[in-house]
C-alpha cells in the first residue's frame, strides 16, 4: 500500500467502475453530451458502488439510464428525499436500484451510487446533460469536460449531508483503473474554421466540403490530470439569432414544457470609451490557502498559483486610477487586509501595498471565503466610488451556496469579478458569484495567464456603465412572449447575452416572420440590435432548448437544500420535477424490480477512487538574459509643439543571443528574474518612471548612458524615463500588452499633462559607442503608443 501525505492509498479491492465514455454533439454554441459510466462486479460478493465526478455547474442534467446485462432501466426524476428513501427500501428488498444526485454544497459535483451489482455483473450507467457553451475574447465557443474534482476543503460549518463528506479513496492519476474517451461532433452552419485542445487529439476529420460539420476525438490514453478543453473556432460568431423550439402540446396550460420557447443570442456592439480617470472602490480578495501552492497545471515547469497571483496583483495595482480607492484581503482558514479600510490610491498606499504583495504566500490553511466576504460587506460605502470586488480562487470550497447566498444579497452595492485558478476548480463558486452580482467570471487553467485575464477584467469593469437595458418583442397578431431568463440589468463589452422566452398564444399557420429588439443606453446615447426570424418552431427530441431555459430559472431560485428561500424551494421543486431537470431538491432513481434476490448480509461497499494531482514543489527555474541592448545613436528635428512615439527614431534596440525569450512567456520563480514585472513594479502610482538604478537595470544600460542621452532642454528626468520605459514595453513585452495596456494609458496620460504645453523639440544627439556585437534589430512602436509633448 502506498501513502503520500496520508491521503492517497491504493485499493486491494478490484474497483468496480472500468471506463467512462463521452458523446458529445455541439450545435452553434449549445452541446447534448451523454456520458456513460461502465461497471463490472469482479468480486464474489454483491457491491454499493458510489462514485463522485464533477460536472459544469451550467449543465442541465436532464436523463439518467442504467443497461444491467442487456436490460434497459429508466430513471425517475422524483424529490430528493423520497428518491434517497426509495433507494434504500429497494437495495434491502433485494432490487437493483441506482441514484444520481447533486451535492447538496454545490451545484458542480455528483454522486452516481449504483446498488446491489451482483457477481460478475455488467452496468452502463449513462446521464445526458445540456449547457450553452461560453465565448471566448478571441472568438472561440469552449467546452469543458470536467475530470478533476479536487479534494473541497471542509470547515466546521461544512453541511454534513454533503456526498463531499464521503471519504473517497484517492490515488495518482497512474495508479488510476478506469480510463475515459471522448468523441465530439460539431455543426454549424456558418462553418468550422479549426479546433483546439488542451489534451491530444485525433486529426479534425470533416464530414463535407464546406466545413459546416467536424468530428473529433480525445487521443487514447488520457490521463485524468486536467479537464479536458475544446475551443472551437466558427467562420462567424457574432451574428444574432434566434432560435424556435416546439414545446409539448398536450401539456397542462402554464406548464414551462407546454409551449414553444425561444432562445435568442445577441453579441451588441459596445463601442469602448475611454476608463474612468476617478471613479471605483476597487478590493481584490485572493485565496492564499495552501493548495495556492501548487502550479497553475499539471506540467512541472507551469508557474505556482500563488506566484502568478502576486504578478497579478502588481500588474492591476499599477493599473487602478489615481484618485480611485483599493484595499487587498488574503483569505485561508482566516483572512487578513492590507488596510482597516480602502484607502484612497496614491504613491504612499501604493508602495505600502505591493511591499506586501511581493511578501505575501500561500500560508493562510483552507478555504473560508465567506467571512471576508461580510467584513467588506459591513464596511461603509464610499460615495461615488462604487464597490468592484476581484475574487480570485482555486475554488475547493464546500459552503458554495452560503457564498453565492451573501453575494446574491449585497448585489444591489457591488459587481463582482471571479476568477477560478487551476484545473477542478469549482464552477459553482466561481459562475455563482459572477452570476449573483452581475459581474463576470474567468477560468485559468493550462497554459493561460492569470494576468492577462485580471488585466482584461479590470479594463471591462472601468467602462462606463451599460443602462436602461430592454427587449422587445415584434411578433405576429395572437402571439406573445414571456421572458423566462431572469432580467438583465448590465451588459459589458465583448459580453454575449443569452436570452430565453416562451411564446404563447396562437401559432400562425402561414410561414412568416418575428422580430426582437435589444435597447441599451450608454453615456445618454441609445443603442439597438434587432434580428429578424422565421415563426416556425422546430421539434427537438431533448427538447434542448426547453430545458436550458428551465436551468436559467433554476439558477435563480435554487440556492441548495439549506439556502434557498422558504418563498423558492417550492417553486424550485416543481420546476425542476416539471422540466426534468435535477435540482438541489430532486434526484434521479432508477430501480431494477425484475432483479429479486434475498440479500445476503449487508452489501460490500465500494467507493470509486478519484484522482490526486501530483503537484510539484517548485517550477523549474529558468534565467531570461537582459531585455534591452543599447540605446542607439541617432538625432531627430521636429519643428511642431508636438511629438508621437511612431515619430520617434528608434531609440533601442535589442541584442538577442541563444537564451533570450522576447515573449516573455517564460515563468520566472521571483520578480528580479522578469523583466516586465520589474519594470512595471517601479512605475508610479500616477503612471511615470524615475530615472534611476533600478530602471536601468531592467533597460539593461548603464544609468551613466541614459543621462548622458537625456535631451535636458525638452523633458525633465521622470519624462525621459518614462518614454524608455513605454519603448521598452512595445519591444520587449508586445505579445503580452493586454496586460500593460492600462498602466501605459497612466503613463501617457502624466506626460501630456506633466510635459506642459511651451516645449518645443530641436536636434538632439544622442552618441553611444560600442554596440554590442549580434543580431540587432528595430523595436516596432505601436501607433496607439503615443506620448504627445505640449
Amino acid at each position: 500500500m502506498v501513502h503520500f501525505y496520508g491521503l492517497l492509498t491504493l485499493q486491494r479491492e478490484p474497483v468496480p467502475l472500468k471506463s467512462i465514455s463521452v458523446s458529445v454533439s455541439i450545435y452553434e454554441f449549445v452541446a447534448d453530451v451523454s456520458a456513460t459510466l461502465n461497471y463490472e462486479n469482479e468480486e464474489k460478493v454483491p457491491l454499493e458502488a458510489v462514485f463522485l465526478f464533477p460536472m459544469d455547474e451550467d449543465s442541465a442534467v436532464y436523463s439518467f439510464e442504467a443497461l444491467v446485462d442487456g436490460k434497459k432501466i429508466v430513471a425517475e426524476l422524483q424529490d430528493k428525499m423520497k428518491a434517497r428513501t426509495n433507494y434504500e427500501k429497494a437495495i434491502s428488498q433485494g432490487h437493483q436500484a441506482f441514484l444520481l444526485e447533486e451535492d447538496s454544497s454545490s451545484r458542480d459535483v455528483f454522486s452516481c451510487n449504483v446498488g446491489n451489482l451482483q457477481p460478475g455483473s455488467k452496468a452502463a450507467v449513462t446521464l445526458k446533460y445540456v449547457q450553452e457553451l461560453p465565448l471566448e475574447t478571441d472568438g472561440a465557443l469552449r467546452f469543458v469536460l470536467p475530470a478533476v474534482l479536487n479534494p473541497r476543503y471542509q470547515f466546521s460549518g461544512s453541511s454534513k449531508d454533503s456526498c463531499l463528506n464521503v471519504k473517497t479513496p484517492i490515488i495518482p492519476v497512474e495508479d488510476l483503473p478506469y480510463t475515459l474517451s471522448m468523441v465530439a461532433t460539431i455543426d454549424s452552419k456558418h462553418g468550422i474554421e479549426k479546433v483546439q485542445s488542451n489534451c491530444p487529439l485525433s486529426p479534425t476529420e470533416y464530414l463535407g466540403e464546406d466545413k459546416t460539420s467536424a468530428q473529433v476525438s480525445l487521443a487514447a490514453g488520457h490521463k485524468f490530470d486536467r479537464d479536458v478543453e475544446l475551443l472551437i473556432y466558427y467562420s462567424e460568431v457574432h451574428t444574432p439569432s434566434v432560435v424556435l423550439e416546439m414545446g409539448m402540446p398536450k401539456m397542462k396550460p402554464g406548464h414551462l414544457m407546454r409551449d414553444p420557447s425561444a432562445m435568442v443570442s445577441f453579441y451588441p456592439n459596445i463601442p469602448e470609451d475611454q476608463p474612468s480617470n476617478t471613479c471605483g472602490e476597487f478590493v481584490f480578495l485572493m485565496d492564499r490557502s495552501g493548495s495556492m501552492q501548487s502550479p497553475m497545471s499539471s506540467q512541472d515547469t507551469s508557474q505556482l498559483r500563488i506566484q502568478a497571483a502576486k504578478e497579478t496583483l502588481i500588474l492591476l495595482l499599477k493599473s487602478l486610477p489615481m484618485g480611485c480607492y483599493f484595499n487587498i484581503y488574503g483569505f485561508g482558514s482566516s483572512y487578513e487586509a492590507y488596510f482597516p479600510k480602502s484607502v484612497k490610491y496614491t504613491q504612499q498606499t501604493m508602495e505600502e501595498a505591493l511591499g506586501r504583495v511581493k511578501l505575501m504566500q500561500a500560508d493562510l490553511g483552507g478555504t473560508e471565503i465567506l467571512a471576508p466576504l461580510q467584513n467588506i460587506y459591513r464596511g461603509p460605502s464610499i460615495p461615488g466610488h462604487p464597490l468592484q470586488l476581484f475574487v480570485f480562487t482555486d475554488g475547493e470550497v464546500t459552503d458554495t451556496f452560503s457564498v453565492i447566498k451573501e453575494v446574491r444579497i449585497n448585489r444591489q452595492k457591488h459587481r463582482c469579478f471571479s476568477f477560478g485558478i487551476g484545473e477542478g476548480a469549482s464552477t459553482s463558486l466561481i459562475k455563482g458569484i459572477a452570476r449573483a452580482s452581475g459581474g463576470t467570471s474567468e477560468f485559468i487553467t493550462g497554459k493561460d495567464r492569470m494576468q492577462s485575464k485580471a488585466l482584461r477584467t479590470l479594463k471591462r469593469s472601468l467602462q462606463p456603465v451599460v443602462e436602461d437595458v430592454s427587449l422587445s418583442w415584434h411578433l405576429p397578431s395572437g402571439l406573445s412572449a414571456k421572458m423566462l431568463s431572469p432580467e438583465q440589468t448590465v451588459i459589458f463589452r465583448g459580453q454575449r447575452l443569452i436570452i430565453y422566452a416562451q411564446l404563447t398564444g396562437r401559432m400562425p399557420a402561414a410561414e412568416t416572420t418575428g422580430k426582437v429588439c435589444l435597447k441599451y443606453t450608454l453615456q445618454g446615447k441609445t443603442f439597438e440590435d434587432k434580428v429578424t426570424f422565421p415563426v416556425q418552431p422546430k421539434p427537438d427530441v431533448n427538447f434542448t432548448i426547453h430545458r436550458l431555459a428551465a436551468k436559467s430559472l433554476l439558477q435563480t431560485k435554487d440556492m441548495g437544500l439549506r439556502d434557498t428561500p422558504a418563498s423558492d424551494k417550492k417553486d424550485a421543486l416543481n420546476l425542476s420535477l416539471e422540466s426534468g431537470i435535477i435540482s438541489s431538491f430532486t434526484a434521479f432513481i432508477a430501480i431494477n424490480k425484475e432483479l429479486n434476490k434475498p440479500v445476503q448480509g449487508p452489501l460490500a461497499h465500494r467507493d470509486i477512487p478519484r484522482p490526486m494531482l501530483l503537484r510539484a514543489s517548485a517550477p523549474l527555474k529558468i534565467r531570461c538574459q537582459s531585455g534591452l541592448g543599447k540605446l542607439k545613436a541617432c538625432s531627430y528635428s521636429y519643428d511642431k509643439p508636438w511629438m508621437s512615439l511612431e515619430k520617434l527614431p528608434c531609440l533601442l534596440e535589442k541584442t538577442h543571443s541563444s537564451t533570450h525569450r522576447t515573449n516573455l512567456e517564460t515563468y520566472h520563480a521571483g520578480f528580479g528574474e522578469n523583466h516586465l514585472v520589474q519594470l512595471i513594479y517601479h512605475q508610479n502610482a500616477n503612471g511615470s518612471w524615475d530615472l534611476n538604478e533600478d530602471l536601468a537595470k531592467v533597460l539593461g544600460v548603464s544609468l551613466e548612458e541614459i543621462t548622458a542621452a537625456h535631451p535636458a532642454e525638452l523633458v525633465d528626468s521622470s519624462g525621459w524615463a518614462t518614454i524608455l520605459a513605454v519603448i521598452w514595453l512595445h519591444g520587449n513585452g508586445k505579445d503580452l500588452k493586454c496586460e500593460w495596456e492600462l498602466l501605459e494609458r497612466k503613463a501617457m496620460a502624466w506626460m501630456r499633462v506633466h510635459a506642459g504645453r511651451s516645449t518645443i523639440l530641436r536636434p538632439v544627439s544622442f552618441p553611444f559607442p560600442g554596440l554590442a556585437e549580434g543580431y540587432h534589430k528595430r523595436v516596432p512602436l505601436s501607433p496607439v503608443s503615443t506620448i504627445l509633448l505640449y
